[in-house]
């Protein structure tokens, strides 16, 4: 599943093609596995809005939204998509929608937001399409229908579980995990407590802070936590400028392969020798998760 510097990517991505950009119709698929908000209220919130930023939260891709400006009509994209299962047909869109607004989007396993021109064949398994006013489209495609889609009207917007990792304070950091007896790696992982981070950064993470996976949370010293702090920060950061890991399906918005996987020192080489100390990486589960560590650099 996409992690922080995939979302980041995306998201970048996306902002710099589409912002400042507004939104005339809304196609959706009819899957309901993909909608976490009905389909029409989708279409109704989104058809009309500009796009004023595309940014991450979290995993989640947040698209801000608002109605500064009269709404132009809605302008059909084909006649083959609309006599799908276009929840909006017959609405007036728009109507009603409030002055600002969120697009959420939640990639799940294979979820890809693509921004491509309207006269590019639709990749299959697109479950929804933002056509904009220059021409353009926004996709959203997801093969194993494990993403997300949704949006949010209330005031302050989506906030996300957790604490911001690439901006949190050292102190901050170190007071999410005082008194924690879970694992180190699972309190990593858990979402309410840090959001954003997954598998494969928290491994590495970890290997280079050298603190072992297993660890009880609430007995890291401070030293230790300062070490995981920037560490943490650091991996983050240099797999953002990489453009995120590809180890499965991830792509950015213009569909090109992250290339942060080669600067993995632990995350999937199991048996593999240590490029520290030439030890043989050793794979245990922690919180349900593969995780991989070297049992010497890592105590």
């Amino acid at each position: 599943m996409p992690e922080l510097p995939e979302v980041e990517t995306v998201a970048n991505g996306v902002h710099a093609r589409v912002a400042g950009q507004r939104i005339l119709s809304v196609w959706t698929s009819g899957k309901p596995q993909t909608f976490k908000s009905p389909e029409s209220e989708i279409a109704e919130t989104l058809t009309g809005a500009r796009i004023d930023a595309v940014r991450r939260v979290g995993k989640t891709v947040v698209m801000d939204l608002s109605r500064g400006e009269k709404k132009k009509k809605q302008i059909p994209f084909g006649d083959d998509r609309k006599k799908s299962k276009d929840k909006s047909k017959g609405r007036d869109p728009g109507k009603g929608s409030p002055e600002h607004a969120q697009f959420l989007v939640h990639l799940g396993m294979t979820g890809r937001l693509l921004v491509s021109h309207a006269d590019v064949p639709l990749p299959a398994h697109t479950h929804a399409v933002l056509s904009l006013a220059d021409g353009r489209e926004v996709r959203f495609v997801d093969a194993r229908r494990f993403g997300r889609l949704s949006v949010v009207k209330e005031e302050g917007g989506y906030a996300g579980p957790g604490a911001e990792p690439t901006t949190i304070s050292e102190e901050e950091f170190a007071t999410l995990f005082k008194g924690r007896k879970l694992a180190i790696k699972a309190a990593l992982l858990n979402q309410s407590i840090l959001h954003g981070v997954g598998n494969i950064y928290a491994d590495e993470s970890l290997f280079r802070a050298g603190i072992r996976p297993t660890k009880q949370a609430g007995k890291l010293t401070r030293v230790e936590l300062g070490k995981l702090h920037k560490a943490l920060q650091q991996i983050l950061a240099k797999a953002i400028k990489l453009g995120g890991s590809s180890v499965s399906d991830y792509v950015d918005a213009d569909g090109v392969r992250g290339f942060f996987q080669q600067e993995h020192k632990v995350y999937g080489r199991t048996g593999e020798n240590c490029l520290v100390c030439l030890t043989p990486l050793k794979k245990i589960i922690v919180g349900g998760r593969t995780t991989v560590y070297c049992p010497k650099c890592q105590k």
